[in-house]
């Protein structure tokens, strides 16, 4: 019996000694992994989607204005202003809803929290982001007026 109950005893150990083991590695992998997710979307291709914030003929539109992006999907969005006039992409909702890598701008590389980008006449830049949060977001420029004029647009993350 005394010898039934040490091999209970060792099993029991071994046991819990696994499950201790069990849990420090899930525990790990939960603590990694939106550091590992950041970096395997920071490398991932970027689907590239192309908009011009207003015409040559001064036209206040953009092209396209309705756009439909993926969460979980890295892109880069390409702006350009072909009109002679700057042209703001405001989209604020739309920003809190991704996660933006960088903007580039001619030679500056811009980090962080970006709600609304100016794009002056002739102007590009690249805004490479990673859609997280679903929904419906309005896009518009807040110059006076443009929007009313119909400078509007709706940017869509599917699920």
């Amino acid at each position: 019996m005394l010898k039934l109950r040490v091999n209970a005893w060792k099993i029991l150990r071994i046991t819990a000694w696994s499950m201790l083991v069990s849990l420090l590695f899930l525990l790990m992998s939960i603590l990694q992994s939106p550091m590992a997710i950041a970096a395997d979307l920071a490398h991932q291709n970027a689907i590239a989607v192309q908009v011009t914030l207003g015409t040559a003929d001064n036209g206040l539109k953009f092209v396209p204005n309705n756009l439909i992006f993926q969460a979980g999907q890295r892109y880069q969005l390409h702006l350009s202003n072909p009109s002679p006039q700057k042209h703001y992409f405001t989209a604020k909702d739309f920003a809190d809803g991704i996660w933006s890598q960088k903007v580039d701008a001619g030679r500056v590389e811009i980090k962080g929290a970006i709600h609304e980008l100016e794009i002056r006449p002739g102007a590009e830049a690249d805004w490479v982001f990673v859609p997280v949060r679903a929904g419906n977001y309005a896009l518009r420029c807040t110059i006076a007026g443009h929007t009313e004029l119909g400078m509007t647009g709706t940017l869509t993350i599917q699920p």
